[in-house]
């Protein structure tokens, strides 16, 4: 059976939130065309995403060992339970959509704790000669990134202001993850005709991304 991971990253209900509507159009079509696939679905603001201190590495995106683990206080050693978790979650997906709003030319906060928690050596990455190596290339793997933005970008200045986009995507690559997407909900603009008319517009793409990519 294939795991779909749908990674949430906004506030909102899925009512008020484009990124969500659109994502759950695009959830629900992936259920419908791929056979056999099972749905977990992780709200970055719903689930506690641990932030990250230096007493729960050893090294480099390493978690410490059993050993040392015992003299962290019994929350701390809860944390670093709830960062395994989420990497190993992540590692036992086979699709990925991430579903989050543009904000600050990047995405909320939360996303990068949460790509911090799966960026583990030995599940995700490793180590070489000192250069860095994606394991996620084990099996075939798809993520989709899911943006809402209030302007329509033009495509030649998405590479600029699009850095959340580019970031998640370079980080997919960086973990092996090869075959990777968007669907940009572009123009939710300030009224509701106006959100409403973007939504549309993205959905209607959907089917077309379905084709392409499975």
């Amino acid at each position: 059976m294939k795991k779909l991971l749908y990674i949430i990253a906004n506030s909102k209900s899925e009512e008020q939130s484009s990124s969500r509507t659109v994502s759950r159009r695009l959830v629900n079509a992936i259920m419908e065309k791929v056979n056999d696939v099972e749905l977990e679905e992780l709200n970055l603001y719903e689930n506690h995403i641990p932030q990250l201190k230096g007493c729960y590495y050893e090294s480099r995106s390493a978690i410490i060992k059993a050993e040392a683990r015992n003299l962290l206080s019994a929350e701390e050693r809860k944390e670093v339970a709830v960062i395994e978790q989420l990497c190993d979650q992540f590692k036992m997906a086979d699709i990925y959509v991430l579903a989050a709003p543009m904000w600050s030319l990047s995405f909320p906060a939360p996303v990068k704790e949460y790509l911090d928690c799966i960026i583990q050596t030995g599940k995700t990455i490793s180590f070489e000669n000192n250069k860095p190596y994606g394991l996620l290339d084990d099996k075939p793997r798809t993520f989709i990134y899911v943006q809402s933005s209030g302007a329509n970008i033009p495509w030649i200045l998405k590479p600029a202001l699009s850095k959340g986009l580019n970031y998640v995507h370079d980080i997919m690559r960086f973990v092996g993850i090869n075959t990777f997407d968007e669907l940009l909900v572009d123009g939710t603009g300030e009224t509701e005709e106006e959100r409403q008319y973007a939504i549309k517009t993205a959905v209607s793409k959907i089917p077309a991304l379905i084709e392409r990519l499975f």
